[in-house]
């Protein structure tokens, strides 16, 4: 059956056009859809109803807190085809460690799971997932943000489908304080926090964040071919000015280096009125600010005299195919169920995640959320997270250093040297 199935799958991997959502698609079989209606491939769905014998068994993972979604999508789904036996199970394994329990038995894990897009390179290399080679119902490339596309693609193949766009950063600031100009400039903010006696926040002592000077002002860090060294640019030509421009912002009274928990706690207590983070301070920002509860894409910054826009790292949840399934194309089949437009637009509504599709992205109410619309701003200036595990604590302990005003009095081309060989280390087998 397994072999059955992949075959009809390969033979049908011609779809053009687009399916605007698919919650009000029709049963493949049904009159409706016979005959291939624009953006669909129906004699490919029909292709394989004609070849499923028995009960379909597929096994879907999805996080704990999206397990009552996961749920009513996978019911929609099996409603589409009534012909169909399935028995489909929803089981919760967390985003952020699907690769480890994936890789632990490839052959044992979930038919269709949900992963955090940097796990993508070794769940390729693990063979654990399916390469889109075939879609059926929408153009997974063609209807989803670029960047979410890039973070699906390795070597130039697509290998899963972009579910939310929700994991990157960008500013939270009090609109008390801050009009849409004040939020363009780093040195601005600064400066009105500094004059009212308030603070704006970032944390310097993450690579997570620290990557965004560096990488704004065009000294790049990523993987190296081998998919786990890495290369950095931090010490080349401009890379002191960038250690400059972090050390004078941590030396600015406007300015205090906090992370996520001292940012909620500082908001609340009023003495935080703007900092860089995430999705998932939106909730505290809101709280303590209310009605001046605003959000931005990330400001610029004063490198030797210029202003440079900060850059960021973006992040994407997936949803990717096991192909040691023995219903590999049911599994991708469903897999577009719960990635298209319709499906990321519940996600959004009922989770607050922000969609990988865009038209979903670009809908009203996305537009109405301050963090998603920020970090979509920011998406501009955003590059997938993509980098070798040398890289934290090298660049954890380049930002302490930074952050504390650079105590030691080491020169900053030794620190940066220093950090860069860190960074850049060989990984022992």
């Amino acid at each position: 059956m397994k072999k059955k199935l992949l075959a009809l799958l390969i033979a049908s991997t011609m779809v053009v056009g687009t399916l605007a959502g698919c919650g009000g698609q029709a049963p493949a079989d049904s009159a409706e859809n016979t005959g291939a209606s624009e953006g669909t491939n129906a004699s490919g769905v029909q292709a394989l109803i004609d070849a499923t014998e028995g009960t379909v068994e597929l096994t879907v993972w999805a996080s704990e807190i999206q397990q009552d979604l996961t749920q009513q999508l996978v019911d929609e789904f099996e409603a589409l085809y009534p012909d169909v036996d399935f028995n489909i199970t929803v089981g919760a394994c967390s985003e952020a460690q699907a690769k480890d329990t994936v890789l632990t038995d490839v052959t044992a894990a979930a038919d269709v799971y949900t992963f955090a897009d940097d796990q993508i390179n070794e769940l390729v290399a693990g063979g654990a997932l399916q390469p889109v080679s075939a879609s059926y119902t929408y153009d997974v490339a063609g209807e989803n943000l670029s960047g979410a596309v890039e973070a699906a693609t390795v070597d130039g193949q697509l290998y899963a489908y972009p579910s939310t766009a929700s994991n990157g950063y960008f500013m939270f600031y009090s609109t008390e304080y801050f009009t849409e100009d004040d939020v363009k400039s780093f040195d601005q903010m600064m400066q009105i926090a500094a004059d009212n006696g308030k603070k704006i926040t970032m944390q310097i002592d993450a690579g997570w964040y620290l990557y965004s000077f560096f990488k704004g002002a065009g000294l790049d860090t990523g993987l190296n071919e081998d998919g786990v060294t890495n290369f950095c640019e931090w010490n080349q030509d401009g890379g002191t000015d960038v250690a400059q421009a972090i050390l004078d912002i941590c030396s600015n009274p406007g300015f205090q280096s906090a992370t996520d928990e001292e940012f909620q706690t500082g908001i609340a207590e009023g003495t935080i009125i703007a900092g860089v983070s995430g999705t998932w301070d939106a909730e505290a920002a809101a709280a303590a600010w209310g009605d001046n509860y605003a959000a931005a894409k990330l400001p610029t910054f004063t490198v030797a005299g210029e202003q440079v826009q900060m850059s960021s790292y973006s992040g994407y949840k997936l949803i990717g195919v096991n192909p040691h399934s023995d219903y590999v194309g049911w599994s991708m089949l469903l897999a577009e169920y719960l990635t298209c437009q319709s499906s990321q637009e519940k996600r959004f509504d009922t989770y607050q995640e922000g969609p990988a599709n865009a038209a979903a992205a670009a809908s009203d109410a996305v537009k109405a959320n301050p963090a998603i619309a920020a970090l979509a701003a920011q998406a501009e200036f955003a590059t997938p997270q993509r980098i070798g595990g040398n890289y934290w604590a090298s660049s954890e302990t380049l930002g302490s250093i930074l952050a504390a005003g650079n105590p030691d009095g080491t020169s900053l081309q030794e620190l940066l040297d220093n950090a860069v060989a860190g960074i850049t280390a060989p990984v022992s087998e």
